[in-house]
């Protein structure tokens, strides 16, 4: 690793441990030139995913949608945000997991509705109602049978 101040390119490692994240690893760093200390982050490098959408055009993954959408159900309601990063994190997990390089959107969008349900209902049937494109009420019932059996 090359040296930030002096751009030596022999350091050694001094610590290594998990980061917080727990993806990642922090390494503590000392140049063997300057003697200069510096933290560096590895992380897992993935390959890159593309997602399949509705009407068959493509687009790279985006973790952001998936939460945005996660935060949008549920708005207003005892879901703490922590619980909500887990969520993202297993279904992120279980996205890659599948190891394919294109996934269809509605594989993810199952996915994220198993994981609502676990989460809290209400904030499963709104994310079902987007996702589902409910029509009438009738379809929005259902739904809610098929969850309450």
């Amino acid at each position: 690793m090359k040296c930030p101040y002096c751009g030596h390119i022999d350091t050694r490692v001094i610590d290594s441990r998990p980061a917080e994240d727990g993806n990642s690893i922090r390494r503590r760093r000392s140049c063997d030139e300057c003697g200069k200390r510096f933290t560096t982050y590895e992380k897992v490098e993935t390959i890159p995913l593309i997602i399949i959408k509705k009407d068959n055009t493509r687009e790279q993954y985006d973790r952001t949608k998936i939460e945005g959408g996660i935060l949008r159900a549920c708005y207003k309601r005892p879901v703490p945000m922590e619980e909500v990063q887990r969520a993202l994190d297993e279904i992120e997990l279980a996205i890659f997991n599948r190891e394919e390089k294109e996934i269809p959107s509605s594989v993810i969008g199952e996915i994220v509705m198993d994981k609502l349900r676990e989460l809290d209902p209400v904030a499963y049937v709104r994310f079902a109602s987007v996702y589902r494109e409910f029509k009438d009420v009738n379809t929005f019932m259902d739904e809610l049978k098929k969850f309450l059996e």
